[in-house]
């Protein structure tokens, strides 16, 4: 982890260009196409409600402006009646009472358009955030396994995973954009009849207030992408902190006290520097917002003017100040909206970016089946592997040979190399050197899929699924999920129906404790349940890395009988560091610094007396 030092040295990146900035605006393209993609009807019904609610200022307006001149019109006439119903038989009343039922009509309509409005954009923007995290998903289950074991990765994945369901408040901007600019235009073309040049002042109000905003948008992402890994650490801090799995050693060290000394150390730095750029932010926004009113009130004061002169009457006062009111409001939210868009499709590069990261491991032109049964084995060819972004061979000018029907064990010490040749052998990598095959074909001109299908392989590090007992073992086999004789049949195969027997609920059983009538189970019974994915799989070649690791002795001695007798005619690798285990194997292969030492029999190994035989003399002491 990286010390709370070091990590509040670190400087935010800084502001990006314009160019850079124009260029994220690619992005808006992207994510409309992707809420067309979500619900085309919706979409329209958007922008079609939203057309309709741009007009209705002006004419709220207008039929303002048309009141006010009649009231004054009508007051002016002398009534021989005061009654109302005088005035009405006299017609009087023909133009008012239209009007006013207008207007009426139109602030009602403004209510529901607007209620309208929000109720399709909740629904589209729900369906919308459920879309990006399904392609999110989508798109990771395709990247390589480097991709996943790289911070750099993660923080990308980290990113994207907030701007999922982050950036819904984006569709409803950016057409309320457009519904503004319509508005604009017909306020701004009724303005320009009466006193063109007052256009003009309203530049004076909202260009500084935009440039601020722009000059804090910017600032505010690019601190919040420099933080990335902070805010990664935090939320690890929060779920040891607090988590079940963490409890007892939390607990049993005392580490309460100083894992929450780290994160609030961590969490101080983060909220100092945004204080001060919110700080910073309300002190810039107040005084560039006080030119915007001084300059609204210049031109309501010669609007009045105008109309006390007689140049006006007091319907266009009440138009020309409401519209004025109106487009110095709206001039600054269409250009402060740019800005603010313009600074979310920053955030939009962190979610679409991701979309652009590529496997490395593609699938072959012309590709070729796994052989099924596998006849003759698997050739590893001077094979050699680094991790990315690492100058060390994990394994280096590795070759040997798994004969079909043969368990092989191997045995070495912690980064040894016995992990790298799994995921070289389950195409996770592909080797930077030599070649890997089964049965005379090359690993690379298969597909994926097709060897991942037909492999089953169990790591010491499986999954806790926090479905129930069937689904855990089902995963195995996704496509035969609901098989549940073939379900019932693994699970006895790997003794985890004893287990799943023993639940209220049986296999409909809810595990882990996640959630409401979950039961939990101890890590070997966990153990048992893992296993019998790899057997729901029914795969020629089985890979067992470190299975029973949590399992006692007596249990561990069962799984792997069974294991053996059941894996006659399966090809089989099996990692452990117990000898008592890999004693089962046919053969053993003893690697070192991602090499092979030795290799062969047990009894074989030990009569050489070499590293093997040293290994397991260490380990015999132990029991003695």
């Amino acid at each position: 982890m990286t010390s709370i030092n070091s990590a509040s040295r670190e400087s935010p990146r800084p502001a990006s260009t314009f160019r850079e900035r124009l260029a994220n605006l690619r992005h808006l393209g992207r994510l409309l196409a992707q809420i067309w993609r979500t619900s085309r009807w919706l979409t329209i019904a958007s922008i079609a409600l939203r057309l309709a609610r741009a007009i209705q200022p002006v004419a709220l307006l207008y039929v303002g402006k048309l009141i006010v001149d009649e009231v004054v019109r009508l007051s002016a006439l002398h009534a021989t009646s005061p009654g109302l119903s005088e005035w009405w038989h006299q017609g009087r009343l023909d133009i008012i009472l239209p009007l006013l039922g207008i207007e009426f009509a139109l602030v009602i309509a403004v209510d529901l358009l607007t209620r309208a409005t929000t109720l399709v954009d909740s629904v589209l923007g729900e369906m919308h955030s459920n879309t990006v995290s399904v392609e999110l998903m989508q798109h990771a289950a395709t990247l390589d396994l480097q991709h996943f074991e790289s911070p750099e990765h993660q923080d990308r994945l980290e990113r994207a995973r907030r701007q999922a369901a982050g950036r819904n408040a984006l569709l409803p901007q950016m057409l309320g954009q457009g519904q503004d600019m319509i508005t604009v235009a017909t306020l701004a073309a009724g303005l320009f009849v009466y006193a063109p040049w007052l256009i003009l002042l309203l530049a004076l109000s909202f260009i500084p207030a935009v440039w601020g905003e722009a000059r804090f948008n910017t600032a505010s992402y690019f601190l919040s992408r420099g933080r990335t890994p902070e805010r990664r650490q935090l939320e690890y801090l929060r779920q040891v902190g607090a988590g079940a799995e963490t409890a007892k050693e939390i607990k049993l060290f005392g580490l309460g006290s100083f894992l929450v000394d780290r994160f609030t150390a961590l969490a101080r730095t983060i909220f100092l520097e945004n204080r001060k750029l919110s700080i910073d932010r309300a002190i810039w926004g107040a005084a560039l917002a006080s030119i915007s009113t001084l300059t609204y009130y210049g031109a309501y004061a010669y609007i009045v003017w105008q109309t006390i002169a007689g140049h006006f009457s007091l319907g266009d006062l009440a138009f020309l100040s409401g519209a004025f009111l109106r487009l110095n409001g709206l001039f600054q939210k269409i250009l402060l909206g740019f800005t603010q868009i313009a600074g979310q499709s920053l955030f939009l590069d962190d979610l679409f970016s991701f979309f652009e990261i590529r496997p490395t491991i593609l699938p072959p032109d012309n590709p070729r089946a796994f052989p099924q049964p596998i006849r003759q084995g698997i050739v590893f060819d001077n094979v050699g592997f680094r991790y990315p972004d690492t100058e060390i061979w994990a394994v280096r000018g590795l070759s040997f040979t798994l004969r079909a029907g043969e368990t092989l064990a191997l045995v070495g010490e912690n980064g040894a190399g016995k992990t790298t040749i799994v995921k070289l052998l389950t195409r996770l990598y592909d080797p930077d050197e030599g070649r890997i095959s089964i049965d005379g074909i090359d690993l690379r001109e298969m597909l994926i899929e097709d060897i991942h299908s037909h492999i089953g392989v169990i790591f010491q590090d499986f999954i806790r699924y926090s479905l129930t007992a069937s689904e855990n073992i089902g995963v195995g086999r996704i496509d035969d999920s609901q098989d549940t004789d073939r379900i019932e049949t693994a699970a006895e195969r790997s003794l985890a129906d004893t287990v799943i027997n023993k639940l209220p609920r049986k296999y409909d059983q809810p595990l882990g404790r996640l959630f409401n009538k979950g039961r939990d189970l101890s890590g070997g019974e966990w153990q048992k349940v893992a296993i019998a994915r790899a057997y729901m799989r029914e795969a020629d070649l089985v890979i067992l890395d470190e299975p029973t690791a949590a399992l006692d002795a007596k249990s561990e001695a069962e799984v792997f009988a069974r294991f053996k007798s059941l894996a006659k005619d399966k090809t089989a690798v099996l990692i452990s560091h117990r000898f008592s285990t890999v004693r089962m194997a046919d053969r053993i292969m003893v690697l070192e610094n991602g090499g092979i030492l030795e290799g062969g029999t047990h009894v074989e190994l030990l009569a050489r007396g070499g590293r093997y035989a040293e290994l397991f003399e260490l380990q015999a002491a132990g029991y003695r």
